[in-house]
C-alpha cells in the first residue's frame, strides 16, 4: 500500500513539474513574442467621399485610392513556410464605414455552413479583428465563409487574460458581400478565388467609454486572418483530408501581421491603422 502511495505521489510529481515547466516555457515564449515588434504591420488607410457599392467585386472607383497590403504570411511568422495560396486586403474609411475588401487565392472553393454564428473556421474562412482603443481589450471579431455566412463577436479581454467572448454581439448594419471565380463545392475544374467586400459601420463597435470612431491622431489596431483546410475530392465535392488517426489535417492559419505563435488573440502583435484623409 505504501509503495502505491509513493507511486502515485511520484507520477503526481513528474507531472505537476510537467505542467509546470510547460507554463513557464509558454509564459517565457510570450513575452518574448510580446517584446518583438519587428514584424508588426502598418496600414494607411485612405479617406474616400465617394460611395461604394458594396457588391464583392471591388470595382468601384474609390477603391483605386487604397493600396493592398503585403501578402499573408503563416501565423507563426518565418517559422513557417509562405502561405500556398495569396491573400490581401485593402481598406478606406468615410464618416461612417470601415471598408474591407479581400481577394483570397483558392483552387478548391468550398463552404457548408450556412447560419448566422455558425463556427465559420470550420469552413475556409477569411477573419477580421478590430481593436478600436489599442488596449487589447474589448475587442471584435467577424469570420466569413465563401456563402457569405457571418460569426461575429466581442471579447472582454483576450483569453489568455481570462476574457470570456459575448457571441450576441452582432455587426449590426454591416454590409457584406462575396463573389467568387469558378464554381462553389464542385471539383470538377480548378477555381482562381473568392473577393469579399465589407462596410463595417462605427456604430456597432459602440461600447460605454469606449472610443469607437476614427481619429487620425490615434491608430487603431486590426488583423486579418485566413483559415485553410486540406481538402480531398468526395463525390463531385470536397472534404476535409484526414491524418491516419481519422482526425482531420490541421488547418493552415495565415495572417496579414504575425503573431508568432498559433493564437490570434494577441491584440498586441496586430497591425496598426492609420487613419488619415
Amino acid at each position: 500500500m505504501r509503495k502505491q502511495v509513493f507511486i502515485y505521489s511520484y507520477q503526481f510529481f513528474i507531472f505537476f513539474f510537467l505542467m509546470t515547466s510547460n507554463l513557464k516555457a509558454s509564459s517565457i515564449l510570450n513575452n518574448n513574442i510580446e517584446q518583438d515588434t519587428s514584424l508588426i504591420k502598418s496600414y494607411e488607410v485612405k479617406y474616400t467621399s465617394k460611395s461604394i457599392q458594396i457588391d464583392g467585386k471591388l470595382s468601384d472607383p474609390a477603391w483605386k485610392l487604397a493600396q493592398w497590403t503585403d501578402l499573408f504570411v503563416d501565423i507563426e511568422g518565418d517559422k513557417k513556410p509562405k502561405p500556398l495560396f495569396d491573400t490581401r486586403v485593402k481598406m478606406l474609411w468615410d464618416s461612417t464605414y470601415l471598408y474591407i475588401g479581400a481577394y483570397l487565392k483558392e483552387p478548391d472553393l468550398w463552404a457548408t455552413l450556412t447560419n448566422p454564428d455558425d463556427i465559420i473556421f470550420r469552413d475556409h474562412d477569411f477573419e477580421v479583428f478590430i481593436d478600436p482603443n489599442n488596449d487589447e481589450n474589448q475587442y471584435f471579431e467577424i469570420e466569413i465563409n465563401t456563402l457569405g455566412t457571418v460569426m461575429d463577436l466581442f471579447m472582454f479581454k483576450s483569453y489568455r487574460h481570462g476574457g470570456p467572448m459575448d457571441m450576441s454581439w452582432n455587426t449590426v448594419g454591416m454590409k457584406k458581400a462575396v463573389t467568387y471565380i469558378g464554381t462553389l463545392n464542385d471539383n470538377r475544374d480548378k477555381d482562381k478565388g473568392w473577393y469579399v467586400e465589407m462596410a463595417i459601420p462605427y456604430a456597432c463597435l459602440k461600447k460605454p467609454g469606449r472610443n469607437y470612431l476614427p481619429q487620425t491622431s490615434s491608430p487603431w489596431r486590426i488583423n486579418f486572418s485566413r483559415v485553410e483546410w486540406t481538402m480531398e475530392k468526395q463525390g463531385i465535392s470536397y472534404t476535409k483530408k484526414k491524418q491516419a488517426n481519422g482526425n482531420p489535417i490541421p488547418e493552415f492559419n495565415w495572417v496579414w501581421s504575425p503573431i508568432g505563435m498559433v493564437d490570434m488573440h494577441v491584440p498586441n502583435r496586430w497591425g496598426y491603422l492609420h487613419f488619415i484623409h
